[in-house]
């Protein structure tokens, strides 16, 4: 169970930083700004994204599992 909670804590610092990557990326602040044009994520945005939704999905299960031996 410790490494349960370690494991969380680690997804989370990881999924923060690559989050704060995109911000910056973007170059505006915090909020991001609204843009007019569409366009599509390439090259290293596409890569930040995707592993951003990896690291949420796998937080998600860290975070279930965690609870589910809790409860159990």
């Amino acid at each position: 169970m410790v490494y349960l909670n370690i494991a969380q804590v680690l997804v989370s610092v990881v999924l923060v930083l690559v989050i704060l990557s995109q911000v910056k990326e973007s170059g505006s602040g915090l909020f991001g700004s609204a843009q007019s044009t569409v366009r599509t994520r390439r090259g290293l945005e596409k890569t930040l994204f995707q592993f951003t939704i990896a690291l949420s999905v796998l937080f998600i299960i860290v975070s279930i599992i965690s609870v589910g031996l809790v409860s159990g």
